[in-house]
């Protein structure tokens, strides 16, 4: 009966299937072979699947921040049995964000957010299980001073935008109009903002710095061929089988590794985002569960990984033949050309390099597109020219001891071997170096700019509404009996507006800014030529158009966005002083406020005005311990509602130093499982010549002198590995602070740590492959078939 010829797919089909059978059945050096390709795989799937879980993960957390927030309704609706009266109260708390919220229920059926029932009733709050546990610990002694509500639940996960949240939701009879304002929902029309370019660039370059030498190591782990596996090639070339059938067999064997490794590579990748609930970074805190890649880039995943480990391997194949009698590597020497080796890094870099010249980060998907690619191709650029720079500087080495001999010979025969297993470890340290001087610079740029207004000067700024100058005496009055205070001042401020003309819209009107203090606090906004009770000021910064003597100016300006309110006419007195501010628009905080009109609170009752803030600033000793907790603790009795602002926490250094030290661990073993693939790359490359070491050993040649050999033959490659991967991680790493404006700093330790890990995986290798060198020079190794 004829034998049917089979079909192209199913050909491809049972020739991949073949080669996972032998896989499978392949002995201890198949699986050793199996599991390093799985692992490489594995660290790439996973890296691939976090990257492709950026969108759901903000999605989820963006979609938490919109259903339980309510910023206020542009048509303020009437008090009624619905509503409630809501304000915010965030504090801090040693560096750590605390998200609060008052509500005072209007009636009986107040709505209420995601992740509770019903609202808390005055004098108890409901707090997120992380805020909980502050306040039960002993460190929480000096916030429940502060948050002085008697808990009477917990936040359901759906009403908390990460599980570290700190949060709480609090009811209070004393809540009034306008420290807070009336809702009737809670869920908010809110487009997101986007990324922050340092998270931007987090994101990415962890992706590119931990997947590039993974996709380095992964085509370096299929292409090296072992002799069991070449035999059995052979065999089936010689039971009938063409080139084009053995190279699939070939495949299937890395196919069966590569489908491990994706199955291993999930397992991995729902281990490492347990860890989500541990990271904050620039606020940002979510769940495991929101970790999860869409369907099509999963499947995309999914479906490329396999095929890719097939093609890196048929393409492989193309310089190896297999015989009926063995396989024949033998090839003329390929000169390798140096213009499109340039041409990678040059192209990574005109494509960064607009990006750093650009005044400010744009997150589009062109920029983030140019950002990953251009980052690649200088990663891949190294791997491009090191076996050229080997190349270059082995075939002008002349001369030397024995072992140096050896090892350069033997590179200057075949130093592909060898480039390609020492690649990965370039890629992983030019990586490493980049995102680690990307953490530094950031750190350091905040730490510059906490350390400028927290150190230097350090004072802590409040703002929130003002009912009157008594009450803003008041609490400047408390804040100075605070321990540890040197100093408190504050003027009330105010935005007034021209009176609209007749038959103009009152949109038109310009907006002014008064500022109401006694004598003493206006002397230092301003060099008063005298001052009184009554007496108000015209500045230098004016608007001399509608700021005059006689003229009226609209203490009820209409709000943007809002329904026009009542004009409330005031009359500038006629007796005004003209005045010369002392330092406006030089910086943040009242004292620096561009001031139209400066006014005594006798001059001007801030009961008359719509909206009117008091501004305090407050100094203070730093010496003394948790002092800026105490002066938090009294500006939350004055009014909880308080708005501070000040840096003088720095929340993000111990943040970024955490991720830092954890992305360094990861790179630190990336590069040890590229050492174990260099080693079986060794011992293989060792098994090929076993034939040639026996005879030199016979001849005479110490041992020593062959363990020297393979210690310089490792060495060189990767000592001009790691020069590439020191130019190329230092010039990622500063185009990639440029792009965030960030100063370039280097931290040198770290580079010095990173390349010396990188040497010591010579040794390493070098020292494990040692014993296999002494088995294969024994006297057995000259027999031959």
């Amino acid at each position: 009966m004829p034998v049917r010829p089979r079909s192209r797919p199913r050909a491809w089909a049972d020739d991949l299937a073949m080669g996972m059978r032998f896989a499978a059945g392949g002995g201890r050096d198949g699986w050793i072979r199996t599991a390093l390709t799985a692992t490489a795989v594995a660290l790439g799937v996973a890296v691939l699947l976090i990257g492709a879980s950026v969108p759901t993960l903000m999605d989820a957390w963006h979609g938490r921040e919109k259903a339980r927030e309510n910023l206020g309704q542009r048509h303020e609706p009437p008090r009624g049995d619905t509503t409630v009266l809501y304000s915010s109260a965030d504090t801090v708390f040693h560096g750590q964000a605390i998200r609060g919220r008052l509500v005072r229920p209007d009636g009986a059926h107040p709505p209420a957010p995601p992740g509770m029932r019903q609202l808390p009733g005055p004098g108890r709050m409901l707090v997120s299980p992380a805020l909980k546990k502050l306040l039960d610990s002993p460190d929480g002694a000096l916030l429940r001073e502060r948050l002085d509500y008697r808990i009477s639940g917990v936040i359901g996960d759906e009403g908390l935008s990460g599980p570290a949240e700190l949060t709480y939701v609090a009811g209070s009879a004393t809540l009034h109009k306008p420290s807070g304002y009336r809702i009737d929902h809670f869920g908010k029309v809110w487009d997101p903002p986007p990324m922050q370019p340092q998270a931007v660039l987090l994101v990415i370059m962890t992706c590119v710095a931990l997947l590039t030498p993974v996709m380095v190591f992964i085509g370096t782990s299929v292409r090296v061929g072992n002799e069991q596996r070449e035999r059995r090639l052979a065999a089936l070339r010689l039971v009938g089988s063409d080139v084009a059938t053995t190279r699939r067999i070939a495949s299937g064997e890395s196919l069966f590794g590569s489908l491990l490794g994706l199955a291993a590579g999930a397992l991995l990748f729902l281990g490492v985002r347990q860890l989500a609930s541990v990271i904050t970074l620039w606020n940002i805190n979510v769940f495991p569960s929101d970790i999860r890649p869409g369907p099509l880039p999963a499947t995309l995943i999914a479906v490329l990984v396999p095929a890719a480990s097939v093609l890196v391997t048929l393409f492989a194949q193309r310089r190896v033949t297999v015989e009926p009698l063995g396989v024949v590597r033998n090839r003329p020497a390929v000169r390798r050309r140096l213009w499109w080796r340039v041409l990678l890094p040059v192209l990574g870099a005109l494509l960064l390099l607009p990006l750093a010249r650009e005044q400010r980060w744009t997150d589009s998907p062109l920029n983030t597109g140019r950002l990953a690619v251009g980052s690649m191709l200088l990663l891949l650029g190294v791997t491009a020219l090191l076996p050229w720079l080997v190349d270059a500087v082995v075939n002008r080495l002349r001369g030397g001891p024995v072992p140096w001999q050896l090892a350069v010979r033997r590179l200057q025969l075949s130093s592909g071997s060898a480039t390609r297993a020492v690649s990965g470890i370039t890629v992983a340290v030019a990586g490493a170096i980049a995102i680690h001087m990307l953490f530094t610079g950031m750190q350091a740029g905040y730490a510059q700019a906490y350390a400028q207004s927290g150190k230097e000067r350090p004072e802590l700024g409040y703002w929130g509404p003002a009912d009157s100058w008594r009450q803003t005496e008041q609490a400047l009055a408390a804040l100075r009996a605070t321990p540890g205070v040197k100093s408190a001042r504050g003027v009330v401020t105010a935005h007034v507006g021209e009176v609209p003309a007749p038959g103009h819209p009152a949109d038109d009107t310009r907006f002014l800014l008064i500022g109401v203090g006694d004598c003493a606090e206006l002397r230092r906004l301003a060099a008063l030529p005298s001052c009184g009770s009554g007496d108000v000021f015209l500045t230098d910064q004016r608007d001399k158009d509608v700021i005059k003597p006689g003229a009226a100016i609209d203490l009820n300006p209409p709000v943007m966005g809002s329904d026009a309110p009542k004009p409330r006419p005031w009359q500038i007195p006629r007796h005004t002083l003209p005045t010369r501010l002392a330092s406006p628009g030089a910086g943040t905080g009242p004292d620096h406020y561009s001031y139209d009109l400066l006014a005594t609170p006798s001059a001007l009752d801030i009961s008359g005005l719509d909206s009117s803030d008091m501004e305090l600033t407050v100094d203070y000793d730093r010496n003394l311990p948790d002092v800026v907790e105490h002066i938090r603790n009294t500006a939350a009795r004055v009014n909880p509602t308080f708005y501070e602002s000040s840096t003088v926490d720095n929340p993000h250094d111990q943040q970024l130093a955490g991720v830092r030290n954890g992305l360094f661990a990861g790179s630190v073993i990336t590069l040890l499982l590229i050492g174990a693939g260099l080693i079986i790359t060794t011992v293989e490359q060792l098994n090929e010549r076993r034939r040639m070491l026996s005879s030199l050993h016979a001849f005479g040649t110490r041992r020593a002198s062959l363990g020297w050999s393979i210690l310089w033959q490792t060495a060189v490659p990767v000592t001009l590995g790691l020069a590439l991967a020191l130019g190329c991680g230092l010039t990622l790493g500063a185009l990639l602070l440029s792009i965030i404006s960030n100063g370039v700093t280097v931290d040198w330790a770290a580079v010095a740590g990173m390349a010396g890990i990188g040497a010591g995986v010579i040794l390493f290798v070098t020292a494990l492959s040692l014993p296999p060198l002494w088995r294969m020079m024994r006297p057995d190794g000259l027999r031959t078939e």
